[in-house]
């Protein structure tokens, strides 16, 4: 199966003057032309263009809703290591590595398939090691101390 890394960025908000381009329009085309053909030189395949909210911060406590245009981009990526992959970061490539965890379903659960090992999922596994977790809460003696008040009140004190 091909594997494929993509790239999102921002459409040109402007257009690019040129000559012979003179209208608005005919320079925002220029400008598409131009970062599409800079993108196909780097071996970047167009795929195409979204309008996407974005959700961003107004004054102090309020936000808003701005939409977008971003153009996706797609190139395939090595087949020599089809396990680890560079993915382009801001400034540097960083390597991930994607392993499969062992299959494990829980008692009766239908997404589960087959060839599934019953047993805890991470969660209840986590839960059932006792890490002390709930001890740390602010409300953590309040438990002992209703389960104490109940003992008295059937001993007649209170």
């Amino acid at each position: 199966m091909q594997a494929f890394e993509y790239k999102v960025m921002p459409a040109p908000a402007k257009g690019t003057k040129a000559k012979g381009v003179k209208t608005p329009e005919a320079r925002f085309a220029n400008s598409i032309e131009i970062l599409l053909n800079e993108m196909a030189a780097e071996g970047w395949e167009f795929q195409r263009a979204e309008l996407l909210p974005s959700e961003e911060r107004s004054g102090l406590t309020g936000s808003t809703t701005n939409w977008r245009n971003v153009l996706v981009f797609r190139r395939a990526l090595a087949a020599e290591k089809p396990e680890a992959a560079q993915v382009p970061g801001r400034g540097a490539a960083v390597e991930f590595r994607h392993s499969e965890p062992p299959l494990t379903a829980t008692a009766g659960a239908p997404e589960a398939p087959g060839s599934a090992t019953p047993g805890p999922g991470a969660g209840a596994a986590k839960m059932q090691s006792g890490d002390g977790a709930e001890e740390l809460s602010p409300v953590s003696g309040v438990t002992t101390t209703l389960k104490n008040r109940a003992a008295r009140k059937g001993d007649g004190e209170d």
